[in-house]
């Protein structure tokens, strides 16, 4: 009784954990704009996955104020393997600061191949030069 009481109250505590979990979205991307050591607000990014010989935009959205998009793969939709891509219109936010590119769109390409798994990435910018690598 008593170890079937323990596994209850374990179970119980364990929930909000597996619940959290399985609500974290699958994609996230983060800028930060090397020139000024600030995230860059209100960019626009793109998601893409390949289907067949083509790409197909699945979501888009702009990043918040601490230059991120936590949240960029649509709820709902089943996150599988394939090749995915994010384009990061920095020609957009360059201009804003009326600042040159040359980098208009900034597309950074990855596999999926473990659909459990989360897959952040974040870009390092600045005018005529960025970096990027796989987040966690």
């Amino acid at each position: 009784m008593l170890k079937k009481c323990i596994f209850v109250v374990l179970a119980f505590c364990l929930l909000p954990v597996r619940v959290a979990m399985a609500d974290v979205n699958p994609i996230s991307v983060h800028i930060l704009d090397q020139q000024t050591g600030k995230p860059p607000v209100g960019v626009a990014v793109v998601l893409e996955r390949m289907h067949g010989e083509s790409w197909q935009k699945i979501a888009s959205g702009e990043t918040d104020a601490h230059g991120r998009i936590k949240s960029l793969f649509p709820k709902g939709e089943r996150f599988t393997k394939g090749e995915y891509r994010v384009i990061f219109k920095t020609g957009e936010y360059f201009g804003k600061m009326k600042q040159d590119t040359f980098f208009p769109e900034i597309p950074v390409l990855f596999r999926v191949v473990d659909a459990t798994q989360h897959y952040h990435i974040p870009l390092l910018l600045s005018q005529y030069g960025y970096s990027t690598y796989r987040g966690n």
